[in-house]
C-alpha cells in the first residue's frame, strides 16, 4: 500500500485540514506529521498547545493511520525515514516564502519517484473564523505575556526587532524569509524602544514621553499583533512608580521590561561618557528590582536589568559585580550594553558571567558591534538579541529624500517609482 504524507502545524482543525485528509485517503495509507515546536516558531505562528497535544489531536482524525513528529521544516527527517510516495499540501505553498520548502521536498522525493499533490487551499467563512480565533487567542494577555519565557527555553536565541507603531508591529509580525539554509525564519518578538518612541513623536530621548503615552504605543501594537513585547523602561523611574508600572504592563500582556542602572535625567547610552550620566548604586537598583518582582502577580512577567558599566567605562569587574547582585535581587535577565564596534568586551562579560551563572538569560543589543551573527552570540551564552532601532533608522532617510525630491520637482512623479504601492500596505493590514 502506498504511503501518503502531510505535515500539520495547527492547534485547531478546520475544514481545510479535513479536506487534505480526504484527498490523502484516495491515494493510500495516511501519515500526518506534527511540526515540532522549535521548527513551528521559525516559520509559522507560535503554538498554543504542546507537540504531544497536537499529535493526539491529529491522531483522533478520521482516516489518519499514523502520526509522527516532524522535527525539520524542510521534511528531511520524515522523507529519509518514511519515503512517502505522495506528499500532500495546500497549494498556498506554491508561492511566497514557503515555495522554497516545496521545491526542496519535490527535489528529494523525485529521487525515488515520489510526487507532490497540491490541494486547492480552502477559503471559507468557517476557516477564516477559526484562523481569526487562533490569532485572537495568541494576542490575549495571558498567552502573549508568557511567550518570551517559552521562547528562551525553545530556541537557541530569541530575535527581537523594534516596533514603534501598529504598522511597524505588523512588519515585525508578518515578515518571513527564506534563510540561507533553505529554511524559513522570522522575528520572535518586538522591542518598544524609548528612543524610537520619542523620535517618532519628534521629542528628545530624555524620558520626556511619559508612561501613559508609551502605553498607548504598546496598545496600538498589541491590537494588530500576537508576538511578545519587551518594553524599554529607561531607568524605571522612582521605585514607587516602577511598582505600579510593573502591574500595568503585566496586566496588558507585556512579556518583559528592561530597566537601566542609572539615575537622574536620562541620557541616551550612545553618548557614553560624552555627557554626564550617573549610575545608580548597586543597593538602590537591587531594591528597585526586588520591589518590582514583589509587585507582580504572575510568574510570567520578566524584569531585566540593564548594566551601563561598560558604556560608562567603569570596567568589567563593576559590570560583573552588578550582574550577580541584580540577579540575586530577582532580575529575570541581564542586559549588558556596549557602544564599541568590537564585541570583545561583550564576549568577555558573557564568558565570565556564564562561568558562575549558567541559567540567567543574557540580553544584548548589537547596534555598534553589528558584524556579529546571532549564532556567534548564542554560542557565547546570549539568549536574546534585540535590534533596537533599525526600522526607525531605515524609515527616516527615505522619507527625508522623498520630501526633498518632491520639493525639487514640484510634483510627485519623480518619486513614485521608489514608493511601495499603497494597495500593498493595505493588504498587509487587511490580512490581519
Amino acid at each position: 500500500m502506498k504511503t501518503v504524507y502531510t505535515c500539520f502545524c495547527t492547534d485547531v482543525i478546520h475544514d481545510g485540514h479535513l479536506n487534505i485528509i480526504n484527498h490523502m485517503k484516495k491515494y493510500g495509507r495516511v501519515i500526518v506529521g506534527c511540526l515540532s515546536d522549535k521548527e513551528m516558531i521559525r516559520c509559522t505562528k507560535f503554538p498554543i498547545t504542546s507537540e504531544q497535544e497536537r499529535m493526539a489531536l491529529y491522531q483522533d482524525l478520521d482516516g489518519v493511520d499514523q502520526v509522527v513528529l516532524q522535527d525539520d521544516m524542510l521534511y528531511n527527517d520524515v522523507i529519509e525515514k518514511i519515503h512517502p510516495d505522495y506528499v500532500v499540501h495546500g497549494d498556498n505553498w506554491k508561492v511566497g516564502a514557503e515555495k522554497s520548502i516545496r521545491d526542496h521536498v519535490e527535489s528529494m522525493i523525485a529521487l525515488y519517484g515520489g510526487q507532490i499533490i497540491d490541494v486547492p487551499y480552502t477559503y471559507s467563512e468557517s476557516v477564516k473564523k477559526v484562523d481569526q480565533r487562533l490569532k485572537e487567542k495568541l494576542s490575549m494577555p495571558e498567552y502573549r505575556r508568557k511567550r518570551l519565557r517559552q521562547l528562551i527555553e525553545m530556541t537557541p536565541v530569541v530575535k527581537v526587532m523594534e516596533a514603534h507603531s501598529g504598522l511597524t508591529g505588523l512588519i515585525v509580525e508578518k515578515t518571513v524569509v527564506d534563510g540561507n539554509n533553505g529554511k524559513l525564519d522570522q522575528f520572535d518578538g518586538m522591542w518598544v524602544s524609548s528612543l524610537c518612541d520619542s523620535t517618532d513623536k519628534g521629542k528628545p530621548d530624555i524620558e520626556l514621553v511619559d508612561m501613559t503615552s508609551r502605553l498607548r504605543t504598546i496598545d496600538d501594537i498589541m491590537e494588530v499583533t500576537t508576538k511578545p513585547i519587551i518594553l524599554d523602561g529607561d531607568t524605571g523611574g522612582l521605585t514607587e512608580h516602577f511598582v505600579y508600572n510593573v502591574r500595568t504592563l503585566e496586566r496588558m500582556g507585556v512579556s518583559a521590561v528592561i530597566i537601566e542602572d542609572k539615575t537622574g535625567l536620562k541620557k541616551n547610552s550612545l553618548f557614553g561618557t560624552e555627557v554626564v550620566q550617573t549610575q545608580d548604586s548597586i543597593e538602590n537598583f537591587s531594591a528597585k528590582i526586588a520591589a518590582g518582582k514583589k509587585a507582580q502577580l504572575s510568574d510570567d512577567f520578566m524584569i531585566i536589568a540593564r548594566i551601563e558599566s561598560l558604556i560608562l567605562e567603569r570596567g568589567m569587574e563593576d559590570a560583573l559585580e552588578r550582574a550577580f547582585a541584580f540577579s540575586a535581587a530577582g532580575a529575570d535577565g541581564i542586559m549588558i550594553h556596549s557602544r564599541k564596534k568590537n564585541p570583545a568586551e561583550i564576549f568577555e562579560f558573557c564568558h565570565k558571567f556564564r562561568e558562575e551563572d549558567k541559567k540567567t538569560p543574557i540580553v544584548v543589543v548589537p547596534t555598534s558591534f553589528n558584524q556579529v551573527t546571532e549564532e556567534e552570540l548564542a554560542s557565547r551564552g546570549v539568549n536574546i538579541v534585540i535590534y533596537a532601532n533599525q526600522l526607525m533608522r531605515a524609515a527616516f532617510p527615505v522619507m527625508q529624500k522623498t520630501a526633498e525630491d518632491i520639493l525639487k520637482a514640484h510634483r510627485a512623479k519623480e518619486v513614485d517609482g521608489k514608493l511601495m504601492p499603497f494597495k500593498d500596505i493595505i493588504r498587509l493590514i487587511d490580512e490581519l
